[in-house]
């Protein structure tokens, strides 16, 4: 009788712990300090357990082929170009945090709350500088200097299929040229040497030219020179460097604003405890963290920023016309019929 009342005690404490899971799935590049994470889960007694969807492209892909058995309760790292696709497939439930009172309004993704803004970046295009002035190259001034074989060969970009930042910059493409225009832009471009690769991270860590790859024009962040001087050796916050390593390429038309978001998934096991987690992103601590974490802007108005920033830019990308945002999907499967396959 003993015995059986122990293990009907485990058995419960089991079963209770699972019931206070809360799973949080992410795109790759997702960072926020361990102990802000462990303060969450010691006042909501839970344990939070995260699951890596790959780039965004790829964690909203992920969602969908799981969204009959749905394998988390919340997401992080979808953005504006992702959202009509993730309402498309009724992925989201809204939940509005009353944070998001505290996010200005031309930063808010959507007013239901299907995704509360956590942060916005710019997507950019980023240049070595020690390359070019080695190699007495001018930089390019505009894309249709970029799609010339002496910088397309030199530039590494991230498929629209499967990155988010290559959805962002397709997107970008579009809006300055038209769809025709973006079409015949990006054959000459990969006609001419212009390289595309599955992911932000395979690009700046593998291809860019400041971690060893061969292209010294990188699609990335506008933020992402700052995060150069930050990882340097020695790095003091009182004694900053005249300029970073890397700096940014704003040709007219590439640029775009990404505002990323979190939201609570259609069927979530634990729908209480992941609107909490919804709220704990929009917390002050949060906000403060992630800046030198994944290198964008907190969406909470009057986060103090680390004086690195000074290395990062917040451009004034062109207006973006309503018919490039309606279906972003549409407009990748375009690319791929009339870029990737064409010959």
């Amino acid at each position: 009788m003993r015995k059986l009342i122990v293990a009907a005690l485990l058995l419960g404490a089991a079963q209770a712990q699972a019931q206070t899971t809360l799973t949080v799935i992410t795109h790759d590049s997702f960072d926020v300090d361990k102990k802000l994470v462990a303060q969450f889960e010691a006042q909501n007694r839970a344990k939070v357990r995260f699951v890596k969807g790959g780039d965004a492209g790829e964690l909203l892909n992920r969602l969908i082929l799981t969204r009959r058995a749905p394998i988390a309760d919340v997401v992080y790292g979808l953005d504006n170009s992702l959202l009509a696709r993730a309402q498309q497939m009724n992925l989201l439930q809204p939940y509005r945090s009353p944070a998001l009172g505290k996010v200005p309004a031309g930063y808010r993704l959507d007013d239901a709350g299907l995704l509360n803004t956590v942060d916005y970046g710019y997507v950019a295009l980023n240049y070595d500088r020690a390359y070019f002035q080695k190699a007495g190259l001018a930089l390019p001034k505009s894309l249709d200097d970029l799609k010339k074989p002496e910088y397309a060969r030199l530039t590494v970009v991230s498929s629209p299929a499967t990155s988010s930042p290559g959805l962002a910059f397709l997107l970008a493409t579009v809006n300055h040229y038209g769809e025709a225009g973006a079409w015949q832009w990006w054959k000459t471009a990969r006609a001419g040497g212009l390289k595309v690769v599955r992911g932000w991270s395979d690009a700046y860590y593998k291809d860019f030219t400041r971690a060893g790859g061969k292209s010294p024009i990188v699609l990335s962040y506008a933020s992402s020179p700052a995060a150069e001087v930050f990882y340097a050796d020695n790095y003091d916050p009182a004694k900053l460097p005249a300029q970073a390593p890397t700096a940014n390429l704003l040709l007219p038309g590439s640029t775009w604003l990404q505002l990323e978001g979190v939201g609570v998934l259609k069927g979530a096991k634990q729908p209480a405890l992941a609107r909490k987690f919804v709220d704990f992103m929009l917390s002050p601590a949060v906000q403060a963290d992630i800046p030198t974490r994944m290198w964008i802007y907190p969406a909470v108005s009057g986060t103090k920023l680390d004086p690195v920033f000074r290395f990062a830019q917040q451009p004034d990308p062109a207006p973006v016309k309503a018919s490039v945002t309606a279906n972003p999907q549409r407009l990748v499967d375009a690319w791929v019929q009339n870029v990737l396959r064409s010959r």
